[in-house]
Order: C-alpha cells, then sequence, then structure tokens
C-alpha cells in the first residue's frame, strides 16, 4: 500500500469520469422509477425517480430556451429541498455549471459570489426572496427564480413544466459542473472548479467504502450547498437508488422526529449533531433502531465521542475527510472496521505524503506533518484565481490540504489539527483540537474551544497563551443546547467551508 513516506491506497481502482453527472445519476437503465427519490421532511412531498429524472430534463430545456448553455452559470440559494437537485442537475444537463450559496450569506456576500462566477440565473426560496433579488441586481444576474409563490416572482415550475426538450445538449464530462466556495487554506472564499468527471469518479470512490443501498432511506441533513451534501450524501444516495429525505433546517427536536418518522437508516453529519446523539438526554425519547450507520465529517471528532454514539445508537459510525477541493472525500473509515478517532483510509487511486511544513521533507507513519494528497477527484482550479490555484496544487499534481495530520502503521489516517492554527509556545507544538478533544471526552460537555488570550506574562511579545472554555452539557433542549441552527465544528470555531468530511 505505501512505502515509508508515500501512502497509496490499497483499493481496487474505480473508473475515472466517462459521465455527466446528470446522465451517472439518473440516465441509468435500472433506475427505479415509481420509488421516492426525493422526500421533504418537514411534509412528506416527494418526487419520485421517473419525476426526477424527467424534471431534470425539462429544466435543462426551459433553461436551454432562455439562452442558458455551456459557459453559464446558474445560482442556488435556498435550504434543503427537494426540488434542489431539478436545478443543480437542471443546469448541468442544460451544459452550464451550478453555483450554491449558504443561506446565511448576507446580500453583499450573495453578490459577491454570484459576480465572482458570472452567474445568469439564481433560484430561491420566498423567505429569501428580498435578498436575492438585492443580490442578483448587483451581481448583475439576469433573472431570478423562486421555489413555490411569490408575488411579482417567476415561479421555478415554470422550468419543470417545459415541454420542449433541449436540442441534443452535447456535455464534456471535463467540464465544469459545480462552482463551490471555499477559502482554501487560507484568504476569502473562491470558486472551487468542480468536472462532472471528478463528481462522478468521487461518487464511485465513495461508495467504494461508503456502503450506500438501494434500500437506504438516506438523510439530508448536511447542508446541500456544501460538498459534503451535494456531492456525497445526495449523489450518493441517489446513485445508489435510495430515498433522500431534505431537512430544511436543523433543530434536535424535528431531526430526531424525522429519523423517527421516516425510519431513516443513513446519514453523515458534523460534529455538533454528533455531539447531541451522544450526549443529549432528548435523543432517549425517540426510536432510533433504524439507523445503520452514521459517517461524520466536516471537523474532527474525538474517539471518544464517535464510541459513545455507536455504543448509545447501536449503529455503525465512522469518519471521514475531504476538502471541497478535492470534490469531496479523500479518506473515509470503513463503517464496518472504524479506528476510533481515525478519518480511515485512502480512497482508490488517492495518494498521500506528509510533510514537514518548515522543511519540505516527507515524514514517515507516525509523524505529524501537512497532508498532501493526489487523485483524480481533484478539482480543476479556483475560478479565474491561477495563482491561487497554484499556490494549492503544486507542478506535480500535488494538493497542499494545509491539515497536519499523521498515518498509523496500517494506513489509517488521524487529523491533529489545522496547520494555520498550530500554536508554538516556548518551543513546544500545542495543537488546539488535542486539548478539545480531551475536555470532549467527558459526557457532561456539550461543546469546547481553546481560543488565544494574551496574558502579563507573554505581553512583550504579543504572543498569546490559549485558554480552553467548555460548555456544561445540557439538561433540556434550549437555546444551551447543541441544537443550535448556526453549523459549528466540534471546536466551537465556525465550520471551514472548505472541509468535508472531516476537517
Amino acid at each position: 500500500m505505501n512505502d515509508a513516506r508515500h501512502w497509496r491506497s490499497d483499493l481496487p481502482e474505480v473508473e475515472v469520469g466517462g459521465a455527466s453527472l446528470p446522465e451517472f445519476l439518473l440516465g441509468r437503465a435500472d433506475l427505479p422509477g415509481d420509488k421516492p427519490a426525493m422526500v421533504d421532511g418537514p411534509s412528506g412531498r416527494t418526487l419520485t425517480y421517473r419525476q426526477l429524472a424527467a424534471g431534470v430534463e425539462r429544466v435543462a430545456a426551459g433553461l436551454a430556451a432562455r439562452g442558458f448553455g455551456r459557459g453559464d452559470v446558474l445560482g442556488l440559494y435556498s435550504p434543503n429541498l427537494p426540488e434542489y437537485p431539478l436545478a443543480a442537475y437542471g443546469a448541468m444537463a442544460a451544459g452550464g455549471a451550478v453555483t450554491t450559496a449558504n443561506p446565511l450569506l448576507t446580500t453583499e456576500e450573495l453578490a459577491d459570489q454570484l459576480a465572482a462566477v458570472g452567474a445568469s440565473v439564481l433560484v430561491t426560496v420566498a423567505p429569501f426572496l428580498d435578498h436575492a433579488r438585492a443580490a442578483a441586481e448587483k451581481a448583475g444576474v439576469d433573472e431570478v427564480l423562486v421555489f413555490g409563490e411569490a408575488d411579482g416572482a417567476t415561479p421555478f415550475r415554470e422550468l419543470v413544466a417545459h415541454r420542449h426538450p433541449p436540442a441534443g445538449t452535447a456535455v464534456d464530462p471535463q467540464d465544469v459542473a459545480a462552482l463551490l466556495f471555499s477559502s482554501g487554506t487560507s484568504g476569502l472564499p473562491k470558486g472551487v472548479e468542480l468536472t462532472h468527471a471528478g463528481i462522478v469518479t468521487s461518487v464511485r470512490q465513495a461508495r467504494a467504502v461508503m456502503d450506500f443501498r438501494e434500500d437506504d432511506v438516506v438523510l439530508a441533513v448536511a447542508p446541500l450547498f456544501h460538498t459534503m451534501g451535494l456531492n456525497l450524501v445526495l449523489a450518493g444516495g441517489l446513485h445508489a437508488g435510495a430515498t433522500v429525505v431534505t431537512l430544511p433546517r436543523f433543530d434536535l427536536e424535528g431531526f430526531l422526529d424525522t429519523i423517527q418518522r421516516y425510519r431513516v437508516t443513513t446519514m453523515i453529519v458534523a460534529p455538533p449533531i454528533m455531539l447531541a446523539l451522544a450526549n443529549h438526554p432528548l435523543v432517549d425519547r425517540y426510536d432510533l433502531s433504524s439507523l445503520r450507520v452514521i459517517g461524520c465529517g466536516a471537523a474532527p471528532l474525538s474517539g471518544e465521542v464517535e464510541q459513545r454514539c455507536a455504543e448509545r445508537l447501536g449503529c455503525e459510525v465512522a469518519q471521514g475527510l475531504g476538502m471541497t477541493e478535492t470534490t469531496c472525500c479523500i479518506a473515509i473509515s470503513p463503517p464496518e472496521a472504524p479506528r476510533r478517532g481515525s478519518v480511515g483510509r485512502l480512497l482508490p487511486g488517492t495518494e498521500a505524503r506528509i510533510v514537514d511544513p518548515e522543511t519540505g521533507a516527507d515524514l514517515g507513519t507516525g509523524r505529524t506533518g501537512e497532508l498532501w494528497v493526489r487523485g483524480p477527484q481533484l478539482m480543476r482550479g479556483y475560478h479565474d484565481q491561477p495563482e491561487a490555484t497554484a499556490r494549492t496544487i503544486d507542478p506535480d499534481g500535488w494538493l497542499h490540504t494545509g491539515d497536519l495530520c499523521a498515518f498509523d502503521e496500517d494506513g489509517y489516517l488521524y487529523v491533529v489539527d489545522r496547520l494555520k492554527e498550530l500554536i508554538k509556545y516556548k518551543g513546544s507544538q500545542v495543537a488546539p483540537a488535542e486539548l478539545e478533544h480531551l475536555l470532549l471526552a467527558h459526557p457532561a460537555v456539550a461543546d469546547a474551544a481553546v481560543v488565544p488570550r494574551p496574558t502579563r506574562r507573554r505581553a512583550r511579545s504579543r504572543s498569546p497563551i490559549w485558554s480552553c472554555a467548555a460548555r456544561p452539557r445540557p439538561t433540556s433542549c434550549g437555546p444551551g443546547s447543541p441544537s443550535g441552527s448556526r453549523p459549528t465544528s466540534a471546536c466551537g470555531r465556525s465550520s471551514s467551508p472548505s472541509r468535508s468530511p472531516g476537517r
């Protein structure tokens, strides 16, 4: 699998690319036509696989009739809904790309994103319409469509109802399918160019380890604007022929009720949800026995919390590591053989190095350094930012992740921290995540953070020392519980948009 300083996946290679993403997911002869493909968790509104496939074709035709085609970009500014893949895959099938926006963006932030990629169409929901219109005007977007109904807005259903098929739009698998935004290892958010071939390959890689099944009910609580939700949960679930249940927002009681009501079997969540599942008393009021496997990503999770969750729920629990810049996954822990605290083993076709961030030397087993990866799932680059691309992917094709990691003797990967968050104090290296993990190992702690705080002793050098703050586990679901609507990492910092699953 590897030599002393260069790791390679020992899993069988998967086919690389070969189709557009909509064709790969919905163009199969064995598509389970009358089976529910997408279900809205709160209302039960359903799209079957036949309706989803036909709807994507009609949306593509409706967009083409508006002049939308290769090189054009559709923006999606919406919570998780069954119509999300209609818009996303419809834009891709028309030859264009989709850029997904966090619903928490301000008008100015949304306008900046739309302008950066030259979006010509924006799809949103009625509650976001005022922000969407203001951002579209600033960014020069031609048309705003809305899921559902809103006064003075063009309903998205006009695209779904389009009856004239597109004139055989040819989609090159090397074309950009998605422009997802990430801050990368540093700096402001940048548009990450993900191709059809890269996303298709990433789905095949993930499914080689993640056992999505046709009889699964997959809960899409991970936001679909994020690569973990879009390219792993949604795409992986649909490729398996499973039923994907969407949640437009997270609150613990609604989340648990949805699992019980729809008999959810599989989900991939962020650490704050894992903490709630492991610790919160409300969990015991619901029947979660249908759960078969839970994946965790987007930030580090301690092995102790992972084990506690697995024991409490009686299901398989495993972690993974990924980035938007790697389409989604780099490594996934086999659910049937996890190693607690590890983000798993490299996916098929993936190579890795652990590099000393100061000397550039390759490090061996058990040594901590920056993780470099190479594989067919890597991004094409940052949109219109060749210098930022060159800083992230070197001439030999190695993507410098900015994660401090180490491999054990069996090729399991462990995330220690982020390179830019590593603290050096009196010659010693201190990883904030390590201290946070110690705090989170206690069952009475709901969340923890290590933050800088200057002291008089270090005032002359202006070097901070770091303080630990722990939030007690709540006894009821309320404002202090881990069910808040704004996602945070396990260490209390806002989750980086570049990290999925893992960190």
